[in-house]
């Protein structure tokens, strides 16, 4: 089996934060499919989110990380898709209910907010923390229309 692949997204407040967080997973052994953006210029986050989102819908990537400035656009954009379940997390024990509890796929950061050892502490917690089930699957099962 290959190494897992993790989606990952910013616009041009969370470049930064995205290319460290790359860095970070790939030193971690992860393969990282980046949907941009490519540089710190102004962007719109929803240009970057929506393929990431139809990545996660269509199955092609299982996780991923999105940052934006506030974390809330780029969040709001990606939770749109059905199949997504993106999780706004500003600390690591959020991470971690995120995946426990609502089976997040997504772990969408705001990069203005957080310092680079709390988006590593985040990215470990979302990754190394599986899902729950039990009463929290019906409720899962509710989430898309």
């Amino acid at each position: 089996m290959g190494k897992t692949i993790i989606g990952i997204a910013s616009d041009h407040a969370g470049y930064e934060m995205k290319e460290t967080a790359k860095a970070y997973l790939e030193a971690k052994g992860y393969g990282v499919k980046d949907f941009g953006t490519d540089s710190p210029e102004s962007t719109d986050y929803t240009d970057y989110a929506h393929p990431l989102g139809h990545a996660i819908s269509d199955g092609e990537l299982e996780r991923a990380i999105a940052f934006c400035g506030s974390g809330n656009g780029i969040s709001i954009t990606l939770n749109r898709h059905n199949g997504v379940r993106a999780a706004y997390c500003w600390n690591a024990e959020i991470s971690r209910m995120g995946r426990l509890h609502n089976d997040a796929n997504i772990c969408a950061m705001p990069a203005r907010f957080l310092e680079t050892d709390q988006v590593y502490e985040i990215i470990d917690a979302f990754l190394e923390t599986g899902f729950e089930g039990g009463r929290h699957q019906r409720r899962i099962d509710k989430i898309d229309l």
